[in-house]
């Protein structure tokens, strides 16, 4: 393999960016961009279905592996020349590059929703699959494909640094696995180029600055540090992050196309058997989001669910969302356990047998209200490292000591600090609009018994040391993921003794919320002549 250290050596192309101007391909590059593996990308749109709401975010992972590959060379160059001393060579950029460049190869149709939403559903009883696995199989694949030769070496290597695993590789230097897939606090330009392609592609003016941040990058004690006067822009990255999953990635309607493309998927894959690709780099190439219309062209009638589904979304008679509350990161497991779509359908159920609930009239459907009719959709939010503080992962130096680091303590920063750093947002959908009151009826049953899951209820005269102490964490049905259960108090509120809820400060009220309460029987099928799905 030849390397170049030359910027623009003979026989380089370069490619406009809207993000990062022009980006230079030398020739070694363009062996890896001209081919098939490469070229699929372009029909990956990178931010899955959010375009059917901000109609300019149909960027794809093909120009954001770009964008990463020019930054992860942009970043290893700028610490070979800042710092001679950690003897970086051409070899050494040019894997680091190739690594930016290939580190999406595996990404599924529709990006995070295929390995997020789809393939747990379909391969269930099969070990997890994940893109990143993927880009490596892909990776082999692109070098037979196109009869690239490298040093077996060197090809680990590439591939240690896209799972940004330095134990696969532990004679290569360390920092360079900060660069791409930073495993340690998630701070490399992976995220840099996503957070500034997608907020522009959205319409929004980001204002962060990555050529700062990689220009203040320095290597102490074997992993990459940032100047202490930026630490503020390396937060504001990641509140970035969780914005972005917030607002746009998570919005409610983007998931509930992603939850109906991922049913239209499913019904098909006993007739197209999509899992069975994911695991052939030959087939795997036209796995890609033009699976939609190829599922529309067909005619045969075990895929008419899925046509159908497909229609739906074009005609935008969605699944709809009847209600949402947002739970305490400690709480996911047990959340995730409790609202089922199963609960919710036997509590609504339930409710329409007590005549003076107001939905046991048959013309609220409850005896027809099935669970796949209803979906509980988690969705995680964080600033990057799950429950923690970000800048608690991130070391920084001084102008006056640029060689020594340091986790920033509290008030070195700033104390406008949150409290919490995760969340958890549970969004309930009904797939067919007649059943929207009686849903959020369901759902609200479980939401108003939910707290009796927390623990044991406690007397007024016990202390919450005391309740900690007797009962520990048997009141959940599941370990957390994070941290044990807080202690259990009870609420001041009069008529509150028999109430259970988390000790923390954080914790939100079990109230259902206001801003989403339907009458009880409310349909939401639109008022408009109902437009006809497809007929075979």
């Amino acid at each position: 393999m030849e390397f170049y250290d030359d910027e623009a050596p003979s026989g380089s192309r370069f490619i406009r960016d809207p993000i990062h101007d022009y980006i230079n391909l030398d020739p070694a590059i363009s062996q890896f961009v001209d081919s098939r593996a490469y070229q699929r990308l372009r029909n990956i749109n990178q931010l899955a279905a959010c375009h059917y709401i901000w109609p300019s975010a149909s960027h794809s992972r093909f120009e954001h592996c770009l964008g990463v590959y020019h930054l992860a060379r942009k970043m290893v160059k700028h610490l070979q020349s800042q710092q001679p001393d950690l003897n970086i060579d051409e070899r050494e950029v040019f894997c680091v590059s190739v690594a930016g460049l290939c580190h999406d190869l595996g990404h599924g149709p529709w990006s995070h929703a295929w390995d997020g939403l789809f393939m747990p559903k379909a391969a269930p009883g099969k070990p997890a699959w994940k893109h990143e696995q993927g880009s490596e199989m892909m990776f082999d694949f692109l070098l037979r494909d196109n009869d690239i030769k490298m040093d077996e070496k060197d090809v680990i290597f590439i591939k240690a640094l896209i799972r940004g695993d330095h134990s696969r590789c532990p004679t290569e230097k360390p920092f360079l696995f900060d660069i791409v897939a930073n495993e340690r606090n998630g701070i490399d330009v992976d995220k840099f180029d996503y957070i500034l392609r997608d907020v522009f592609m959205i319409g929004d003016k980001g204002n962060l600055s990555m050529t700062r941040l990689i220009e203040s990058a320095r290597v102490i004690e074997g992993q990459i540090c940032y100047e202490i006067k930026n630490a503020d822009q390396i937060y504001e990255l990641c509140y970035n992050r969780f914005s972005l999953h917030k607002r746009i990635y998570n919005h409610k309607t983007t998931r509930a196309i992603e939850h109906m493309i991922v049913d239209a998927l499913l019904a098909a894959e006993p007739v197209l058997k999509f899992t069975e690709d994911v695991f052939i780099p030959e087939k795997f190439l036209y796995l890609t989001d033009d699976l939609m219309a190829l599922i529309e062209r067909t005619t045969q009638p075990e895929l008419k669910v899925s046509r159908d589904i497909i229609t739906r979304i074009k005609l935008r008679q969605l699944y709809k969302m009847v209600d949402n509350k947002t739970f305490e990161w400690a709480h996911f497991d047990l959340c995730r356990q409790y609202f089922t779509p199963a609960k919710i359908v036997s509590a609504a159920k339930e409710l329409a047998r007590d005549p003076a609930s107001g939905l046991s009239s048959p013309e609220h459907g409850a005896e027809s209200l099935t669970q796949e009719d209803v979906l509980a959709d988690f969705c995680t939010l964080h600033y990057g490292k799950k429950d923690k503080n970000p800048l608690d992962t991130v070391k920084f130096y001084s102008k006056r000591s640029p060689n020594v680091s340091y986790h920033p303590k509290p008030g070195d920063v700033s104390m406008l600090v949150p409290t919490c750093f995760g969340e958890i947002l549970l969004r309930v959908y009904t797939k067919k609009p007649e059943f929207f009151g009686l849903v959020q009826a369901g759902y609200r049953q479980l939401l108003q018994d939910f707290p009796a899951e927390l623990g044991e209820t406690k007397s007024e005269s016990e202390e919450p040391e005391t309740v900690a102490a007797r009962t520990g964490n048997d009141g959940l049905a599941t370990p957390p993921r994070e941290q044990s259960t807080p202690p259990i108090i009870t609420p001041k509120s009069p008529g509150a003794t028999k109430r259970k809820v988390s000790a923390s400060p954080r914790t939100g009220s079990w109230d259902n919320n206001a801003f989403t309460t339907v009458p009880l029987g409310y349909n939401c099928s639109p008022t408009k002549k109902k437009r006809k799905l497809e007929h075979d």
